[in-house]
């Protein structure tokens, strides 16, 4: 019987970008592996497109357990894990809290797209500003016949560096692996629907990170990395065992 490993790609992108490059990795070294897309990204199902759900995208890692638990008999259902990368680590987070056939769960570079509060340093007046705003965008959204989305990637890849547009740095970062050929997918737009934040607002990734104890957490980051902080916090949330592993690299993002 062989272990198997779920993988969630990055928020906003898909599977056949970071996940899948994962999933080919382990898939050598003898495991099987799962990379999929989250409900409305991608080639999975979902109506309007781009809708980021958060309830959703968690009960998505659940849903890509019952596959490898279900259909590769030869998997054994108390070793399969999780591996949540960059966005989508909090919802690999939520899922395990509650899932306890997920035996132990990775998160490599983590951004918690649950806590809006803290990625955007709001204070509490630029707080109700937003949820106003987005709450009046669900009339526009309404009478225009479908929600207000802007992408961050290009419909077609750049051919080099020097053709990004002219963005601050952590910006160009992404852009430098998902709007170039190495990384470009046309499925991958990135981010959501303007109102997907509402969502996010009223949700909270960590909440029961505690409850995934006795079963191990793997945190993976840069020491310089930008979604450092939120590795850390979810560190310190979560009970034994746990384990960090920082990676030490000269870049700033």
């Amino acid at each position: 019987m062989l272990s198997a490993i779920v993988i969630g790609a990055p928020y906003g992108s898909t599977k056949e970008q970071a996940a899948a490059i994962y999933a080919n990795t382990f898939a050598q070294l003898g495991f099987v592996t799962l990379a999929f897309d989250q409900v409305y990204m991608g080639e999975s199902a979902g109506e309007p497109r781009h809708v980021a759900s958060p309830d959703l995208y968690a009960e998505s890692f659940s849903a890509a357990v019952d596959y490898p638990g279900t259909k590769a008999k030869h998997v054994n259902r108390e070793q399969i894990s999780v591996i949540g990368i960059s966005g989508g680590a909090g919802f690999a987070l939520s899922a395990a809290a509650v899932d306890t056939r997920i035996k132990s769960v990775v998160t490599i570079s983590m951004y918690d797209m649950t806590d809006i509060r803290e990625m955007a340093n709001l204070a509490p007046e630029q707080l109700f500003q937003l949820k106003d705003q987005l709450s009046k965008q669900r009339w526009d959204d309404f009478e225009n016949g479908q929600p207000d989305y802007h992408p961050s990637f290009p419909e077609e890849p750049y051919d080099s560096i020097d053709d990004l547009p002219n963005h601050d740095e952590l910006t160009n970062e992404w852009l430098r692996f998902y709007a170039l050929k190495r990384g470009f997918h046309p499925n991958t737009r990135g981010t959501a629907t303007t109102t997907s934040n509402l969502a996010m607002l009223e949700f909270s990734a960590l909440d029961y990170i505690k409850e995934i104890s006795p079963r191990p957490i793997l945190f993976i980051y840069g020491d310089n990395a930008h979604s450092r902080s939120y590795s850390e916090r979810a560190y310190y949330l979560a009970n034994q065992p746990k384990q960090r592993l920082i990676v030490k690299k000269l870049r700033t993002y």
